[in-house]
Order: C-alpha cells, then structure tokens, then sequence
C-alpha cells in the first residue's frame, strides 16, 4: 500500500498564511482561520505544505486497504481559488448551498475565488455543520 503524501506538520500556520500573495488572498485566509478556529474550537494544523486543518481522525477505507489520518475541516488558499474542505457526502445542506453565493463543488471541495464573493453567515453554517458531522461519525469509528 502506497504512504499517503499529504500529512499533519509542524510547520506554522501563521508563516505560511503571511507568505500568501496577493494580499486580498492572504486577508480571505486569515479570516478563514479565524472562522474556522471559532466554529470547531481546534488548533489550526498544517497540513502538507499548503492545507490548513481542524481537528483530526483516523480511517480504513472500505474500498482498498488505505488508510491514514485526515482533518476534519479546512481549507487551502490556492493561487486559482479558496478551497474549502467542507463537503460530507450527503451531509451538506442544498438550500444552504443556494444561499451561500457564487461558489463551485466537487467532491468534498467547496470552491470560492474570493470571500466577497459568498455570504460568511451560510458559510459559517455550512462549516460547523459538516465539523460536528465528520466528528460525530469519526468519534463513534475511532472508540
């Protein structure tokens, strides 16, 4: 079984969100960590060298024999895009969806270009929501 590459570090949130650029990108990312560390409570972690996670658990794929640690939420502040690590497989609410504003999804993504372009209020919602969902599941799998 291949290592997964993506895993928790040391390395500093903080350095790594000052060291964005442009500025408009590194000011929607320190309101997000700022968003996220409210809503789950949790140390913001590094993860890899440009993903940013809360919380952590532990899984076994049902599928092949992979398995390894993962955040619960986050988010990347990518050079084309926010993407936010949001989506539950059926967890995810449609009509808060339509509210949130000009977004795109795939797979567990939430993709924004630009915080301005969503209204925070939703977006807030659709964090805590999937956060106390995947920690719900995850803490029943992992006793």
């Amino acid at each position: 079984m291949a290592e997964l590459k993506t895993k928790a570090t040391k390395e500093s949130v903080l350095k790594f969100i000052n060291s964005i650029k442009p500025d408009e990108k590194r000011k929607d990312a320190l309101t997000l960590l700022k968003l996220f560390k409210k809503i789950t409570g949790e140390k913001p972690v590094m993860w890899g060298t440009s993903m940013v996670g809360f919380g952590k658990y532990h899984y076994k794929s049902e599928k092949s024999a992979q398995e390894g640690d993962w955040f619960l939420v986050g988010f990347s502040p990518r050079k084309q895009n926010l993407t936010l690590y949001i989506l539950a497989w059926k967890q995810e609410d449609p009509a808060l969806l339509a509210k949130l504003g000009k977004h795109k999804r795939g797979g567990g993504c939430l993709y924004i270009n630009r915080l301005s372009d969503v209204n925070e209020k939703v977006l807030a919602s659709l964090i805590k929501t999937v956060y106390m969902h995947r920690k719900k599941i995850h803490q029943k799998n992992n006793i």
